[in-house]
């Protein structure tokens, strides 16, 4: 069974080391928050869906500054076989602060930044910095 969100991650990655523009991933809405959260944070440009009912899709927009992609690497932390939740205490920064993780909390998915903020833990989906 593939593990959806690390596909999506891997696109990403992939997408960017070949220097493309835009990737297309299948969509969920899930996925497509994950994206939303990246796109407020500035890692991609846009991300939009095409596509009807089952063959629905997510075209995101990819970023680089001066030739250099925005996104330099990727982690998956909770994984369908082993769910990692930790405390909003417990929420470290990434990379020092320079990257973000992505956080499943009762309140919606948010940033580890904004997960101690709101005083929200939860599942720790990935990281990207």
């Amino acid at each position: 069974m593939v593990d959806p969100i690390a596909d999506m991650l891997n696109r990403l990655v992939n997408a960017q080391a070949v220097k493309a523009e835009t990737v297309e991933v299948p969509f969920s809405q899930l996925k497509y928050i994950i994206a939303k959260v990246l796109e407020r944070k500035g890692y991609v440009k846009n991300v939009d869906f095409k596509g009807k009912r089952i063959r629905k899709i997510m075209e995101i927009s990819l970023k680089y500054e001066s030739g250099v992609s925005r996104i330099t690497g990727v982690k998956r932390i909770s994984k369908p076989g082993q769910r990692i939740y930790k405390a909003a205490k417990e929420l470290k920064k990434v990379q020092n602060g320079r990257g973000i993780a992505v956080i499943s909390t009762s309140k919606g998915l948010m940033t580890d930044q904004e997960a101690r903020r709101e005083h929200a833990g939860g599942e720790v989906l990935c990281e990207v910095w």
